[in-house]
């Protein structure tokens, strides 16, 4: 039996802050495709875990803090990750539709290990602290997988150097090739965008 090729398509690099994520997407040679800025959720809380959860069980208690019951703050983020949810639908829905390559794949950092439920979460002050960005980069993770891209969860620490040995078979130097990749493009050109398209130039390479 012959075996199936492997389709080779555009990569979507995610470098998250908040409810708030740059997309880097490349095409299957490195090429820049697309640059843009999305927001997962609009009109809600952006912090629910870190801010009013901890609000709720007397943490962090300042001058800009509000009162909230626990199961409040708990339905809260549930309001907030179904949001988030949608969000990264509509994100990754635009930008497939806009673009001619298909996309097969979505690098994203990974998450760390948390507490299985919301409660759970909220009462752990790391897990409180790391929680609302893991629900981001979640959604996405869902959204994409939902349309049969691969996720590619990446090492921050390690993806720069796992970028650079995918394009040093290629005889190309990362440092370089993101200078070069930014001036086609013009500003915004910030560490953010290079951590995104590091991550798509990595998992192109492992995939």
């Amino acid at each position: 039996m012959a075996k199936r090729k492997l389709q080779r398509g555009a990569v979507v690099g995610v470098a998250e802050h908040g409810n708030s994520a740059v997309l880097i997407t490349l095409a299957p040679d490195g090429e820049l495709l697309d640059r843009r800025r999305i927001d997962l959720t609009s009109g809600l809380p952006t912090h629910p875990y870190h801010h009013e959860g901890s609000w709720a069980i007397g943490r962090y208690l300042n001058s800009w803090s509000r009162a909230i019951s626990l199961p409040d703050a708990i339905a809260l983020v549930e309001r907030v990750r179904e949001a988030a949810a949608q969000g990264a639908r509509a994100s990754l829905e635009a930008l497939s539709k806009e673009l001619t390559v298909p996309i097969t794949g979505i690098a994203i950092r990974i998450c760390p290990e948390l507490p299985p439920t919301t409660e759970e979460r909220i009462t752990d002050t790391r897990a409180a602290c790391v929680a609302d960005s893991a629900m981001y980069r979640e959604a996405l993770a869902t959204a994409g997988a939902a349309r049969g891209w691969f996720v590619h969860w990446y090492d921050r620490e390690r993806v720069f150097r796992e970028a650079a040995a995918a394009l040093s078979a290629k005889n190309l130097d990362l440092d370089g090739y993101l200078q070069t990749m930014g001036r086609s493009i013009g500003p915004p050109w910030q560490g953010k965008h290079k951590l995104a398209a590091a991550a798509a130039l990595a998992a192109a390479a492992l995939r």
